[in-house]
């Protein structure tokens, strides 16, 4: 069967919406029928479980099934390796979401990484962690210790296992932010995409409609489910597909045709 592909949304920094992401990733990758485990290693905040056990609630309330992906808590008590060996076994992709704070097992599931995802919002403030820009001309002056963790990370991975990690900076779109400073932190990642070695692709806005589905564990792809649909509904679809076509995740169903 050969090994899934994994993709790890790391960021250090809370209110990026990087699990709101993962979940929505591995539901969306579910629903192009690949088996996706998505495991979540924020014992304490467990936002990934909640919300796909939300959908659980949800499908046996309505008698209905909806693409799921299995998930798994990681535990204190449980190692890493062993709970990702499990998952691997029965997934064409495993999603895994690291807590938002410097974590030893967030370190060592970023060295696991085909696709490496970082959230973030277009602020200064969230660019800070991949890289630091002059006061006033708001040039890079030199990559961040995130940005040479992830760097670092790349090399060991790439020397052991002879893979490339595919780092994608996941720009979530705010609303009510002046176009000169979208503009400003625009040109900074790009530089700083071309130092450091990752791609910038747009992500999720309307984060109001996210976090209103969150009790129900619906997303923007069951709705079947959302009852009445707006158009922001329908631009925020658009965004997630067009998100999770940006990622460049192969496609198992494809593989295994080729195969045969």
């Amino acid at each position: 069967m050969g090994q899934p592909h994994f993709i790890v949304f790391a960021n250090e920094k809370g209110g990026t919406g990087k699990s709101t992401t993962a979940v929505h990733t591995a539901i969306a990758l579910a629903a192009m029928g690949n088996r996706v485990a998505a495991l979540d290693l924020d014992t304490r905040q467990r936002t990934m479980t909640r919300y796909l056990e939300n959908r659980d609630s949800t499908m046996r309330r309505l008698e209905k099934s909806l693409p799921q992906a299995v998930y798994h808590v990681l535990e204190a008590d449980e190692a890493l390796a062993d709970v990702v060996a499990k998952l691997a076994q029965n997934a064409d992709v495993v999603v895994i979401d690291t807590p938002g704070r410097d974590d030893p097992v967030a370190r060592e599931a970023i060295l696991m990484a085909d696709t490496l995802v970082t959230p973030m919002n277009d602020s200064f403030v969230d660019l800070d962690l991949i890289g630091q820009v002059h006061p006033e001309n708001f040039k890079v002056t030199k990559p961040s210790f995130y940005a040479e963790l992830i760097w670092n990370s790349r090399t060991q991975r790439a020397k052991a296992t002879g893979k490339s990690v595919d780092w994608v900076v996941l720009r979530n779109r705010l609303q009510h932010v002046e176009s000169h400073n979208l503009r400003r932190v625009g040109a900074a990642l790009d530089e700083l995409a071309r130092r450091v070695g990752f791609r910038v692709i747009p992500g999720l806005g309307e984060r109001v409609i996210y976090r209103e589905l969150f009790p129900k564990g619906l997303t923007l792809l069951d709705f079947e489910q959302l009852g009445e649909v707006g158009i922001s509904h329908i631009t925020a679809r658009q965004e997630l597909r067009e998100m999770v076509s940006g990622l460049g995740i192969p496609d198992a169903n494809d593989e295994e045709q080729r195969v045969a």
